[in-house]
């Protein structure tokens, strides 16, 4: 499964988050770090999810880049 992940740079960091594994995130100070902790996140949250018995969410969330002008 592919899920999608969007991450945000901040001031102090970089942080990221799966829109369709509600509470699954994670924060970093790289984004290579970020990237490489919501993987862990993501692998920890389904197999929480089993160990509950509850279902895995399908991966249902796409994005896309728009331009726009300068304002």
């Amino acid at each position: 499964m592919q899920y999608l992940v969007v991450i945000e740079q901040a001031d102090t960091g970089f942080g990221a988050y799966v829109p369709d594994l509600p509470g699954c995130i994670a924060a970093a100070a790289t984004r290579e770090e970020v990237l490489e902790l919501i993987q862990e996140a993501i692998d920890f949250h389904i197999e929480g999810l089993r160990e509950q018995g509850a279902p895995i969410p399908a991966p249902a969330s796409s994005a896309q880049v728009v331009q726009v002008g300068a304002a």
